[in-house]
């Protein structure tokens, strides 16, 4: 009798110890090792009025960008970067810059920031080569924006080490509702120093944050995000299936004895 019992009971402990390596792996693949969480509170410079919340998502080479904003200048393109190097910190808004009556320039805050290492564009390249592509970048006042993207092997490292800061640019110094003035931009001289300088800044730090905010229309390519585990998830099904198959037959033998 006891030899007959445990025949039973060892196939729906075989099939039971199966769940629960599925259960595991499931987990493990959930936790995401290789995956970084980044989160920046982005305050104002130059007296813009801006402000802003970024949140970053570093998974391997592929990063994912969602970025909420307000009080920058309606009507206005806003380039939007990535700076990594320097201290990889903002700079304090109360330094004293080369720009109209003392405003920050975008060069005089390197030491603090680095140099442009992601262009938060709306489409195509985000590498440091569109760092001024002015049709790419959002307009407006403020809002969200989301885009998932590849970084190069650099970038990535820096972003898994904590490392950069979110710069919003784009300043009326002047207060008439356009960029415009007398001195030129020191990243690109056919643009007034206006469209260029620094409005808000927010130094990335590592978060624990599991899941980004929701919300908000995504700008950027579409990705399988939710379906690449679609294989494990079906092989998963099967496995259930199987077990309880199993255990169906085992109390349909015992209620025959």
């Amino acid at each position: 009798m006891m030899r007959t019992t445990t025949k039973r009971v060892l196939p729906l402990f075989a099939a039971t110890a199966m769940l629960g390596m599925f259960g595991a792996s499931g987990a493990a693949l959930a936790e995401g090792p290789d995956t970084t969480s980044l989160e920046a509170n982005l305050t104002e410079l130059n007296d813009s009025g801006a402000s802003g919340s970024a949140w970053v998502t570093l998974d391997g080479n592929e990063v994912t960008v969602k970025l909420d904003s307000a009080g920058l200048l309606a009507g206005a393109p806003h380039a939007q970067h990535i700076h990594i190097g320097g201290k990889n910190e903002c700079p304090d808004p109360g330094m004293e810059g080369t720009g109209f009556e003392g405003a920050i320039r975008t060069t005089d805050a390197a030491d603090s920031y680095g140099a442009v290492a992601v262009s938060l564009t709306n489409d195509g390249d985000t590498s440091p080569d569109s760092a001024l592509a002015v049709d790419r970048f959002p307009a407006g006042e403020g809002g969200t924006y989301e885009r998932t993207f590849e970084v190069s092997d650099d970038v990535a490292a820096s972003l898994a080490k904590g490392e950069g800061s979110v710069v919003l640019h784009g300043v009326d110094h002047n207060g008439n509702g356009t960029y415009d003035g007398d001195q030129m931009s020191d990243l690109d001289e056919s643009l007034p120093s206006e469209a260029t300088d620094p409005a808000a800044c927010g130094a990335l730090q590592v978060s624990q944050m599991a899941d980004m905010p929701e919300g908000g229309a995504e700008t950027g390519d579409g990705t399988t995000a939710g379906i690449e585990n679609a294989g494990m998830m079906v092989a998963g099904g099967g496995l259930i299936a199987a077990a309880f198959a199993g255990a169906v037959a085992l109390r349909k033998r015992a209620l025959q004895k």
